[in-house]
């Protein structure tokens, strides 16, 4: 469709066409009523089609007026074709030259658009000599000529109020547009330092966390394995671009996100039955958010081992459900606000590919965290 000043030209082209088009039309009727006596009125019907097909032709094609067209139109159907019908076509009424006058009014609108402000206002005054001229060798009336005139202005004025109109609409589209299109990246920007937040929440600051802690030993081989492996997603995190995106299944999707917590001395307990294909974004998402939930459990349970469920949505829709599970104390989810894991990486995770997650917790009752895709 291109910009939206270019749609307002498009619509200007096509809109002088149609006026060209009922002027011609009245042009091809008359001609047809005087054909036994005016049989030269035919060829400058003909000249008037052919510089009429040059004009918006060009301009389709090109995508607006060509100014040595325009000026051919102007000098050819809206000046000489009315004086030659006047000497040589038998034009001897008004009647006879009327519709080589009505042209002028198209050609005028065209002027009016195409032409800068001065050569338009001079083509103009240039058509209405001419036609003034031509209404007078016919011995047309005062009032005839006076509304033909009045015509051949309004036309042009008329035209060019709308070409500036449309071309105003055109540039604020086109404005709004660039604002919309710089919004949207300033989003995806912003979404994407947020994922880098989640996954250095989830992955590297949770291993710096528990190194610090002094809960594992900083030089047990499967640390020293996690160590590197997230090593080597740092330097991935930072190589990637925002069109990547992770092409996982859920299932392993899941393994990996037990597997991070197991390096870290949590042992869990996995059970996945007949999971489904899901989109890779929310394998992606679910995985992270597993990753998160087994931290919490690691860091806060105090029980050094988890409960993983996995397994198709009972309702037979395609979707996931997942769960954690652990058996420690618990808390009173009244009395405490949700963390930045739970928040970022658990909620928004889920919310971000249209699933849903949920903490059900009590005092002495251990947690449990539910996934589900879709919500």
């Amino acid at each position: 469709m291109g910009s939206g000043l270019q749609r307002a030209q498009s619509f200007m082209i096509v809109a002088t066409l149609l006026y060209r088009a009922s002027h011609l039309t009245v042009g091809v009727l008359a001609v047809a009523q005087h054909r036994p006596r005016l049989p030269l009125q035919y060829a400058g019907l003909a000249v008037a089609l052919a510089v009429s097909a040059l004009v918006h032709g060009t301009a389709w094609r090109r995508g607006w007026f060509e100014r040595r067209s325009v000026w051919a139109d102007l000098l050819v159907t809206g000046c000489v074709l009315p004086l030659v019908l006047c000497a040589w076509g038998g034009a001897r009424e008004p009647a006879t030259i009327g519709w080589a006058m009505l042209l002028g009014g198209s050609a005028s609108a065209v002027a009016s658009i195409a032409l800068d402000r001065l050569h338009a206002l001079a083509v103009i005054g240039l058509l209405v000599v001419t036609h003034f001229a031509g209404y007078q060798a016919v011995g047309a009336s005062p009032a005839v000529i006076v509304g033909h005139l009045n015509s051949l202005v309004a036309s042009a004025a008329m035209t060019w109020v709308f070409k500036w109109y449309l071309c105003r609409q055109g540039r604020l589209l086109d404005e709004a547009n660039a604002r919309a299109l710089a919004a949207e990246a300033h989003k995806a920007r912003y979404a994407e330092r947020l994922e880098h937040h989640r996954a250095l929440h989830d992955t590297v600051l949770a291993t710096l966390t528990t190194l610090a802690a002094g809960g594992v030993d900083a030089n047990a081989p499967e640390v020293r394995e996690r160590c590197a492996r997230e090593a080597a997603y740092l330097r991935r995190l930072i190589q990637r671009t925002a069109d990547e995106v992770h092409h996982r299944e859920i299932g392993a999707a899941l393994e990996e996100a037990v597997g991070s917590v197991e390096g870290l001395q949590l042992r869990v307990t996995a059970q996945y039955h007949e999971l489904p294909q899901v989109p890779p974004e929310a394998a992606a998402a679910m995985g992270d958010a597993v990753r998160e939930a087994l931290n919490n459990v690691r860091r806060h349970a105090g029980t050094g081992h988890a409960y993983l469920t996995a397994t198709g949505d009972p309702d037979g829709h395609g979707g996931v459900v997942v769960t954690v599970v652990d058996r420690g104390p618990g808390f009173d989810p009244d009395r405490y606000e949700p963390g930045l894991g739970l928040r970022l990486s658990v909620h928004d995770r889920m919310a971000e590919v249209g699933g849903r997650a949920s903490v059900d917790t009590a005092p002495g009752e251990g947690v449990r965290v539910e996934l589900r895709w879709p919500g």
